[in-house]
């Protein structure tokens, strides 16, 4: 089961899905949450050569536009939690300006695994070990719905973009390039 194709989402809550429980803390939160959302399981394949966004994107037959990345940097010594599309790359300049920082660089990929508790490929903005400052970027706005990792490689979760940002308790920024 794939889940709800994107262009029949129906805001469709999770925990009313015979796969509502998927045991990870991104899908704990959204449970608790009570907030619509839907679960989009798939086979991860360790030998693809498609990205792991790319390949979510791909195998729940959504818009690369649609589905986004949770990357961390460090923004002045701090971790910041970026999400941007499958399809575009980080601004690390415009995530620290919107962070309140000077100067931003991509975490080092074991501290982010020890800081969300999630692994590389993997790693959900929900549920993370410690909360982090949270920016998403702008262009979700265009869409009902976004895909976000639901805490393991092979799953996404939809949900609105602004019930992601109440979840996170992030803001929204212009935080992405081609």
């Amino acid at each position: 089961m794939r889940g709800i194709p994107p262009a029949r989402h129906n805001r469709v809550v999770a925990k009313n899905s015979k796969r509502a429980s998927h045991g990870t803390p991104a899908v704990v939160t959204l449970e608790k949450s009570g907030l619509p959302h839907t679960l989009h399981p798939y086979e991860h394949d360790p030998a693809s050569d498609l990205s792991y966004g790319m390949e979510a994107a791909q195998a729940i037959g959504a818009d690369p536009g649609q589905v986004f990345k949770t990357l961390l940097a460090d923004v002045d010594g701090a971790l910041v939690v970026g999400i941007v599309p499958v399809d575009r790359k980080l601004d690390l300049k415009a995530l620290a300006r919107a962070a309140g920082g000077k100067k931003a660089a991509m975490a080092d990929p074991a501290a982010a695994e020890r800081a969300t508790g999630y692994v590389v490929g993997g790693i959900s903005p929900l549920g993370q070990k410690t909360r982090h400052r949270t920016v998403l970027d702008e262009s979700a706005a265009a869409f009902d719905v976004v895909y976000v990792s639901g805490g393991r490689r092979g799953l996404d979760v939809g949900l609105t973009p602004s019930d992601l940002l109440t979840l996170t308790g992030g803001t929204t920024a212009p935080i992405a390039r081609d």
